[in-house]
């Protein structure tokens, strides 16, 4: 199944003691592409995050949100620095004695000195984060993921509308195309027999003409080929693997035929015909682009 480069998942949850928050999003792009933003101090994460997005995802402009939260207590020791809590205090006293205030310093006093005090917490253990963490990830995925295949079937569903108009369309050209002929034989034959009025005319002569003008009119190589193209649209559109720039490649080369039969038409009705073949290509190269 062909899916959308756009998609949105999310999970939030209890996992382990921790409030883990997982959130996946993506929008079209030509490659893969990607950018995080994770809790501070879980930096370690953003490789595995993202081997782990690569894995599933082709082809997008991924961004990835990780917020993780200790809810349970976690052993910490504080630490003081003697040094600069002596700085202080000593600061302190002199700006008593100096400009006669009363010395009240207390340990509540220095305690709104924060940078006195640093918090260290034992180290985590970065193989347990990420296992949590990945099963927060599994559920935004599969969420993700079904969002990017269904907004895919429909665009596969466009797709084939779009093909199977085409397919009308080249069907009318490769029936309009033989008549062409057939009209400008007559129109000639009748030209001759006015310019020439008792003069007998050389019917082979007509013939030749006819078939030059056939040689030059002819399009069943171009139609052939475009029916091909659709083909393999087709086997594309089945296919469970990334297509979008494989399919890009191949609207190229369906407005290549469609360009090369309007440059041979010499028929208004022909002419018509292809106008709307690649307004039709137009439409299905401009669903294309949010093809994985």
């Amino acid at each position: 199944m062909i899916k959308s480069m756009t998609g949105y998942g999310r999970f939030e949850g209890v996992i382990e003691g921790r409030q883990i928050t997982v959130e996946i999003k993506s929008v079209n792009h030509r490659y893969f592409e990607f950018s995080s933003r994770i809790t501070r101090g879980y930096g370690f994460l953003e490789e595995r995050l993202k081997g782990y997005l690569q894995e599933r995802v082709a082809r997008g402009k991924v961004d990835a949100y990780v917020s993780i939260e200790t809810l349970e207590d976690a052993e910490a020791q504080v630490q003081v620095n003697h040094s600069l809590a002596a700085g202080y205090v000593n600061a302190l006293h002199e700006l008593a004695q100096r400009y006669n205030l009363r010395d009240d310093l207390s340990v509540s006093t220095l305690s709104r000195y924060s940078e006195i005090f640093s918090v260290h917490k034992a180290p985590e253990d970065e193989d347990a984060i990420w296992r949590i963490v990945q099963q927060g990830a599994d559920f935004a995925m599969e969420s993700f993921l079904a969002m990017r295949e269904r907004e895919g079937q429909r665009m596969k569903e466009d797709v084939s509308s779009h093909a199977e108009r085409i397919l009308q369309l080249v069907d009318q050209i490769e029936a309009r195309s033989p008549q062409t002929v057939v009209e400008y034989q007559q129109k000639l034959q009748a030209r001759l027999e006015e310019m020439l009025a008792d003069v007998k005319i050389d019917e082979q002569r007509i013939l030749t003409e006819a078939a030059i003008f056939a040689d030059k009119v002819a399009v069943a190589e171009e139609t052939v080929r475009l029916r091909s193209h659709f083909d393999q649209m087709h086997q594309m559109l089945e296919s469970g693997e990334p297509v979008g720039r494989k399919m890009d490649f191949l609207v190229q080369e369906m407005n290549r035929e469609a360009n090369t039969i309007g440059s041979k038409a010499v028929d208004s009705q022909i002419a018509y015909l292809v106008v709307d073949i690649k307004a039709e290509i137009e439409k299905i190269r401009e669903q294309i682009q949010n093809i994985e």
